[in-house]
C-alpha cells in the first residue's frame, strides 16, 4: 500500500469542558528548532508544510520543575523514536539488500 503524507487536525469542544486541539504529522517535518527568545524564554518548533506546533514554559513565564519535567519527558521522547526510527530503517535497508 502506498501511503501519501499528510496533515490531520482535530478539535473537540464538549460542553463544560476545555476545547482540545490535537495535531498529527504524518508527513515529513520539516523543522525541528530549539531556541531562546530575547526573554530568556526557551520554546520548542516542529514545523510541516501545513502546520507549525510550538510548546514553551508554563503561561509563557518562569521556567518551574514541571517545565523541566515536560522538558525531560519530550528529550526522551525524542529519543526513543530516534532509536525506533533508525532500527526500522535499517530493517528496510536489510529487506531491500536481501531482496536484490
Amino acid at each position: 500500500m502506498n501511503w501519501r503524507p499528510y496533515t490531520h487536525l482535530s478539535m473537540s469542544v464538549d460542553p463544560g469542558e476545555r476545547p482540545r486541539i490535537g495535531v498529527s504529522f504524518y508527513a515529513s517535518i520539516t523543522r525541528a528548532r530549539a531556541r531562546v527568545l530575547e526573554s530568556g524564554r526557551p520554546y520548542l518548533v516542529l514545523e510541516s508544510d501545513e502546520a507549525d506546533v510550538t510548546v514553551s514554559t508554563t503561561g509563557a513565564g518562569s521556567v518551574t520543575a514541571e517545565d523541566l519535567d515536560i522538558a525531560r519527558e519530550i528529550f526522551n521522547a525524542a529519543a526513543r523514536y530516534l532509536a525506533d526510527c533508525e532500527r526500522m530503517h535499517a530493517d528496510h535497508a536489510q529487506a531491500t539488500d536481501s531482496a536484490a
